[in-house]
């Protein structure tokens, strides 16, 4: 894991906040309590690390290119949180960003630390699926929550966590949508999906484990072959590449949002904002729980977020499955 000084941090969120205005080395050492000498410095050593930073005489610097990466020094300068993502965790490659994530919240990890890997070599999804991880083309991120909710209203924020994944899709410019309870969908396939794991005694939640994998830069080949049908990524959507940091940044600060709202105002203000996004509501879905298969149509989520599906027998009240979309009603 990369360690990059504070100070290149700064100068690299001072550039960045200017666009594509020229800054002057004056005004950096200025805002920055730094010598002329130690603004140069940085500079190269950013340029050292792939950034493209114009200078011109009697103008200044300009950040012109950044590379796609996902460090801190590429995070934390866009992140407009006050918590997520304040203690950055990035990796080149682990296991799974959800299990370095336990480890570090079982060792003491503040509300809001966040894993990030470039590369996932055990990636995986709900009920224990694999989770495809390709280096350096997608997002893989866990974050580490401690919220004062008894466990039986832990699995609320795997429906936050939709939404704010689902609306930094949709600022990315593709039509995304929720599947029942967690997945996201662009076209009925699969964007990204989000696995959500806990530490709890009977009356109170230790932590939670909120990990979210989003198919940013894969392209069609990236994927196994039996796969190819049934997922995408905002590249194949696009038809152009999408900047990565950017988009865990989004990712992050919508969360954030969310589940500031979600302490605020409860679990209403998800269940409503979930339904606009959903694309399970109104149809006629399969769902296969452990042993039972469920035909029907799916009318609601409740206030604890089980999946309201009327069949032949009346209205089942599911609390976790795989959901099948059939034909729209």
């Amino acid at each position: 894991m990369a360690e990059t000084s504070s100070s290149e941090e700064l100068v690299l969120a001072f550039l960045a906040e200017a666009g594509d205005e020229f800054v002057s080395g004056e005004a950096i050492s200025g805002k920055l309590g730094l010598t002329r000498a130690a603004v140069w410095k940085h500079v190269n050593a950013l340029r050292a690390a792939g950034y493209r930073i114009d200078a011109l005489p009697a103008r200044g610097y300009r950040l012109a290119e950044v590379p796609d990466r996902l460090t801190a020094l590429e995070l934390r300068p866009l992140l407009d949180t006050h918590d997520l993502g304040r203690e950055l965790h990035c990796y080149d490659e682990l296991g799974s960003t959800n299990d370095r994530a336990k480890e570090l919240a079982d060792a003491g990890a503040e509300h809001g630390e966040v894993v990030v890997a470039e590369a996932q070599t055990a990636g995986r999804g709900r009920r224990g699926r694999e989770w495809v991880s390709p280096p350096r083309r997608n997002l893989y991120f866990s974050v580490v929550l401690r919220p004062d909710l008894p466990p039986a209203r832990a699995a609320e924020l795997t429906l936050v966590a939709s939404i704010a994944v689902c609306d930094a899709a949709r600022q990315a410019g593709v039509a995304a949508g929720i599947k029942w309870p967690n997945d996201v969908l662009v076209g009925g396939k699969k964007l990204a999906g989000i696995l959500t794991e806990l530490a709890a005694e009977p009356d109170r939640v230790h932590w939670v484990v909120i990990g979210v994998g989003v198919n940013v830069n894969a392209r069609a080949e990236d994927f196994p072959e039996e796969l190819r049908g049934d997922a995408t990524s905002l590249l194949i959507e696009r038809r152009r590449p999408v900047p990565r940091a950017l988009f865990a940044a989004a990712c992050l600060t919508g969360l954030e949002g969310w589940l500031d709202r979600h302490a605020e105002e409860g679990f209403g203000t998800i269940r409503d904002a979930w339904r606009e996004r959903s694309v399970t509501l109104g149809r006629e879905v399969v769902v296969r729980t452990e042993g039972r298969e469920i035909a029907g149509v799916a009318e609601d989520i409740d206030a604890q977020g089980a999946l309201l599906v009327r069949g032949r027998a009346g209205v089942e009240r599911i609390l976790a499955g795989d959901v099948t979309l059939l034909r729209p009603r």
